[in-house]
């Protein structure tokens, strides 16, 4: 049962933000596909996965912070004792003294209601309410299995579309994720109920996103970025050009006399935001020339108005 704000390496008065920037720093670092020869990264890995998890859930945070959870999110033990075991030096030992009446205590069989009547407001009393101590007293809520961290990689046009993921857990088991809204590279999703069993039922599974990089596609927030080749008869005549989305292709209108560079912009083409609408598609029109083309260089020597350009004059060169 780790301190969760230990195993991130952050102040106890760390903000939301700066929980998330250290859990991100240590799962670029300890990510197991960096450390394959490393089981040790790979336990560091989970531990601050299920930190992370536990601080990030305000109520959790809150709840450790008062010491009613541990660092694992099981309930602690009241008064810090567990029950069972006897403690050097006669302290309370399991089993009633003749009678059922106290407690042996160093030895001697005391009966201990007066002690419970100063710390609670009330005597030991079979049946009483409010202040009275109940004879469930000291019984500690069994705890749950461990949580199980896992990692999936998404396809970048999968993450932007939310189409459904599937992911075999540890026991076999295998199940379709829907992605959330805003979902990138760090967003965590629980299976609750699907981690280690123990006495108390079972953890769950935590889920870390990682979407893919694309070959074309890139990401910049919301927005996926393009860089669409047209030939020079397209960028100078303009006209409807096939052009790939995460969805599917759509025709582009390219303008008339279209420079390298130019962005162009396809509405709710991006990635779907947290509040369920989408960015945008930005198009950067790239102009390929051929090589050697001996028809355009005699085009272009015999263009009167190349001599006249001067493209880089906004730049005083």
């Amino acid at each position: 049962m780790a301190d969760p704000y230990k195993t991130l390496g952050v102040e106890r008065t760390a903000d939301e933000a700066a929980i998330k920037k250290a859990y991100r720093k240590l799962a670029k670092e300890l990510h197991p596909d960096r450390n394959k020869d490393n089981p040790k990264a790979s336990e560091r890995f989970s531990q601050a996965t299920q930190a992370y998890d536990l601080l990030s859930d305000k109520d959790k945070r809150a709840r450790f912070d008062r010491g009613e959870i541990d660092g694992d999110g099981n309930p602690a033990a009241p008064f810090g004792y567990g029950g069972g075991a006897p403690r050097p030096g006669g302290g309370f030992r399991s089993g009633a003294a003749p009678g059922g009446q106290g407690f042996e205590f160093g030895g001697e069989n005391v009966d201990v209601s007066d002690l419970f009547e100063g710390l609670f407001g009330g005597a030991a009393q079979p049946g009483r309410g409010g202040g009275g101590f109940s004879s469930g007293f000291g019984r500690r809520p069994q705890p749950k299995g461990g949580n199980i961290a896992y990692r999936l990689t998404v396809p970048f046009v999968d993450a932007a579309t939310q189409a459904p993921q599937r992911i075999t857990l540890g026991d076999g088991a295998s199940l379709d994720l829907k992605l959330p809204a805003g979902v990138e590279t760090g967003t965590q999703m629980r299976l609750a109920g699907k981690g280690e069993q123990g006495p108390g039922g079972a953890g769950d599974a935590i889920v870390t996103i990682e979407i893919a990089p694309h070959r074309f596609f890139t990401r910049d927030g919301d927005d996926v970025l393009l860089d669409l080749p047209v030939s020079l008869t397209e960028a100078v005549r303009g006209g409807a050009v096939r052009t790939p989305t995460v969805d599917k292709p759509v025709n582009l209108t390219i303008p008339k006399g279209a420079s390298s560079g130019r962005i162009l912009r396809l509405k709710g083409k991006g990635f779907v935001r947290k509040d369920g609408s989408r960015g945008d598609q930005l198009v950067r029109v790239m102009i390929e020339l051929p090589a050697d083309d001996a028809d355009l260089q005699r085009f272009v020597d015999d263009w009167a108005g190349a001599a006249a350009q001067s493209p880089r004059a906004a730049l005083g060169v």
